[in-house]
């Protein structure tokens, strides 16, 4: 992280960070009394770690959501109880919505039960823990979208769900097979301002109980159909060769996919098997509702950036990284 950062080894930046090596599926992170002896004095919690991987199982999911959240709200209690404690912010998904058709409302969801993947599922459950065990410890729950690259660079750390949507919409890995987009909205946001945006909540305790939405909202998310062609015009600006595009229903694309996988190399199989979580959420037409949460930050001087303003340079960080085969 300090490399990514830029950070030599003494920078008065660098030299702020003690990392202490833990395991989030495990109690008190696996962090033994030696360790925890540095916490002492803590005012403030991030709690951002996650496994993001959409087909593990709800064991594997569980022990990467849940357990690590009964961890911080023990240590909240133990720095409440010490006196030092300011506030705790918690990174949630906007996936705990599930297969909720509409708009996702600011608020918590204890009724959503049906979801698309393990990973939904946990952080639901993982939302459940804190409203009802957290009560009276000053949480906020930040609800993120698609994270992408930041803004003016469009660097990231990893490239995670939206570039291999991205792939996906580009027709190259389903040799040009691709499912009606019909209406379907991709709401994306990026890293810097999320990032921008829980730190202003962390040093602000009179946002504890508040859910945040760092996301675009439903009216200024992308339709899958408009990013499409934006997409594949940075693919051949990029000379990356494409296929024509030849629409199929999306479940005969789930069907041939292992077919295709037979011929598309390591890279490409890897891709595919990874289909039928994408094209699951081509089935619905979802929203997530960002009124309060917009206004909030746009009065603290962070207002939600459009996506025009950075999509061009996330997707061409993406391909220029691909180029120089550096992810």
């Amino acid at each position: 992280m300090l490399a990514y950062w830029g950070y030599e080894s003494g920078d008065s930046n660098a030299t702020r960070i003690h990392a202490v090596r833990g395991d989030i599926s495990l109690p008190d992170f696996g962090l033994g009394p030696h360790d925890q002896l540095g916490l002492d004095g803590t005012t403030h919690i991030v709690h951002c770690a996650a496994n993001v991987k959409l087909n593990m199982t709800i064991e594997q999911a569980n022990a990467t959501a849940v357990v690590p959240t009964r961890t911080v709200l023990a240590w909240g209690e133990r720095f409440t109880k010490a006196g030092t404690l300011s506030k705790i912010d918690v990174v949630s998904t906007v996936g705990v919505w599930g297969r909720t058709p509409g708009d996702m409302p600011e608020r918590p969801l204890p009724e959503v039960r049906n979801f698309h993947n393990t990973y939904e599922s946990a952080k639901a459950e993982a939302e459940r823990v804190i409203w009802a065990e957290g009560g009276g410890l000053p949480i906020t729950v930040h609800r993120p979208s698609m994270v992408v690259g930041e803004r003016g660079t469009g660097r990231v750390l990893h490239f995670q769900v939206f570039y291999h949507l991205c792939e996906f919409l580009s027709g190259v890995r389903t040799f040009g097979l691709m499912p009606d987009l019909g209406q379907t909205k991709l709401d994306i946001v990026p890293v810097d301002w999320v990032a921008d945006a829980i730190a202003w909540s962390s040093q602000h305790p009179e946002t504890a109980g508040r859910i945040f939405h760092l996301c675009s909202g439903a009216p200024e998310a992308i339709p899958l159909a408009r990013l499409q062609p934006i997409v594949r015009e940075a693919w051949k600006a990029h000379r990356r060769r494409l296929p024509a595009l030849r629409r199929v229903h999306r479940r005969v694309l789930e069907r041939v996919a292992t077919g295709l996988g037979a011929v598309a190399g390591s890279k490409g199989r890897r891709a595919l098997r990874a289909l039928p979580a994408v094209t699951a959420y081509l089935a619905e037409s979802q929203g997530f509702s960002n009124d309060e949460s917009s206004r909030v930050f746009a009065s603290a001087g962070l207002p939600v950036p459009p996506i025009s303003s950075y999509l061009d340079c996330v997707l061409g960080f993406y391909l220029d990284a691909q180029r120089a085969g550096t992810r």
